[in-house]
């Protein structure tokens, strides 16, 4: 590339004045992916700015100092601070900092990565059955031709436990940069399609390889009460709950074993490996669905049985659309909640003369007054994209929460500060402090106001300019899709 246009500048057609470090750097811009284009790395002191911490009260007039991708400081306009020669000055009169957006649930940089799962032999231990179906759109898989149906838990059907999100990444995936355009930073990102689909990884939104998107490698296990594509056991709801039960004890026995092998391994039968029971063991949290406050009910005395060596699981519900109906339960157990900001809607091609159930009706028309009822009421929740394709669209989605009482300082901390607390790296993100890593938002007014524009995104400190107009969806179904575990909505 670079031999091509040195000949353009020896025929004359580029200007004589450019170098070849200017050739070369043209040549690796054209061929350079867009998310490498967009961002500048160095130091920033981002001045005379209201920010909005999220952990703290908001400053009208403050500076934040980012180096390293870091925040160095942040401050009433940072009086006395001495600034580094090499920092570039930013004036955001008129502008306001909000931490980095963040998804609490998502597939974000997995697209071109479904998890698969080699099918063992017959009667092996340890593997899931054939395939797994791309994380935004489940779809049962048959069973290989020769391989018989499935003869119970043994087989470990539907189970990709080990697999982890950090490895199935793709950085150039452009749902990443429709995210980021909209002041999204960082995402929960899960593999799905599964009962035990597998673990989640927190990571941020830009970054040359795979391995420069990590946060926390596993914080998770995304759980799914899939019953489609079984011929036999466990393609029921009773069955995948049995199933699921029958994983824990398995694990437990699984534990146990290998502690006493390890204190006694002479005259002792060495347990085999398993890594289906390796990935739950070492998973610190589990996600359960639940949409309906039946489901809220039903999840919530499901995750008190799965212990592992009598320690309870960590849970986590996700759907969430009818939780203002258990909300004594859900505080009572202290069990976080994943909301979808996809609300149930009429399907486009229904009947209109049909006429549907109240229930339906109810959960429609009050989905909204969720997060207002759970923020209410003390207990932990975040939001998360479920198929909203787009960042206005998620902001519209968030807009209809506060409409519907929410209260908006709530709203942003479901969106930054909560998600981290949820998966245990508030440490490093979801509000403005110093020593966390440096993702911002800079924009123009209130974040979730229709008018608002994103001026700036800040990465781990490096610099991305929006363009003016958001870019079209990539895919209609970008982060989560239809067929999760739970009802349709």
């Amino acid at each position: 590339m670079t031999q091509r246009f040195s000949a353009l500048w020896r025929s004359r057609r580029l200007p004589a004045s450019w170098s070849t470090a200017a050739l070369t750097a043209l040549a690796l811009a054209s061929v350079a992916p867009p998310h490498l284009l967009a961002q500048t790395k160095g130091t920033w002191l981002l001045q005379d700015a209201r920010i909005v911490p999220v952990s703290g009260p908001a400053l009208d007039h403050g500076a934040v100092l980012v180096r390293d991708g870091l925040i160095e400081a942040v401050g009433a306009n940072l009086p006395g601070l001495n600034i580094p020669k090499d920092a570039s000055v930013i004036d955001c009169k008129g502008l306001t900092i909000y931490p980095g957006l963040v998804d609490g649930l998502s597939n974000w940089g997995l697209t071109n990565s479904p998890p698969t799962s080699a099918a063992p032999a017959a009667g092996g231990r340890g593997g899931g059955r054939g395939p797994a179906p791309a994380p935004a759109a489940p779809t049962p898989t048959p069973a290989p031709q020769g391989q018989t149906a499935s003869r119970g838990p043994e087989d470990r059907p539907s189970t990709t436990s080990w697999i982890k999100a950090a490895d199935q990444l793709y950085p150039n995936d452009r749902a990443l940069e429709t995210a980021r355009n909209g002041g999204f930073t960082s995402a929960v990102t899960f593999p799905t399609g599964n009962i035990f689909s597998g673990q989640g990884s927190v990571i941020n939104l830009a970054g040359e390889r795979a391995g420069d998107l990590v946060l926390a490698e596993a914080v998770g296990q995304y759980l799914s009460l899939r019953t489609a594509g079984f011929r036999s056991y466990p393609g029921s709801l009773m069955g995948t709950i049995a199933y699921i039960r029958q994983i824990y004890l398995d694990a437990d026995r699984y534990k146990l074993a290998k502690a006493i092998y390890e204190k006694h391994p002479q005259g002792l039968q060495r347990p085999a490996y398993d890594r289906a029971l390796e990935g739950v063991l070492a998973s610190q949290r589990i996600l359960l669905p639940a949409t309906r406050n039946v489901e809220v009910e039903r999840m919530l005395a499901f995750a008190q049985e799965l212990k592992i060596n009598d320690v309870k699981v960590n849970a986590i519900l996700y759907g969430g659309h009818e939780a203002w109906r258990s909300i004594d339960v859900l505080k009572q157990s202290g069990t976080p909640v994943l909301l979808s900001l996809k609300y149930p809607e009429k399907a486009t091609d229904a009947d209109p003369a049909l006429d549907e159930a109240d229930r339906i009706l109810e959960l429609r028309d009050k989905a909204p007054n969720t997060p207002g009822a759970l923020a209410k009421a003390g207990i932990k929740f975040a939001f998360y994209s479920d198929g909203v394709a787009t960042p206005r669209e998620l902001k519209a989605a968030v807009k209809k929460a506060i409409d519907a009482g929410l209260d908006p300082a709530a709203a942003l901390r479901a969106l930054t500060l909560s998600p981290a607390e949820i998966f245990g790296v508030s440490d490093r993100i979801g509000s403005i402090e110093k020593g966390k890593i440096a993702n911002l938002v800079v924009a123009d007014g209130d974040l979730f106001a229709t008018s608002t524009k994103v001026k700036y995104v800040f990465i781990d400190g490096a610099r991305f300019e929006p363009p003016v107009e958001e870019a079209a969806p990539a895919r209609p179904n970008g982060g989560r899709g239809a067929g999760r575990g739970g009802p349709a909505r």
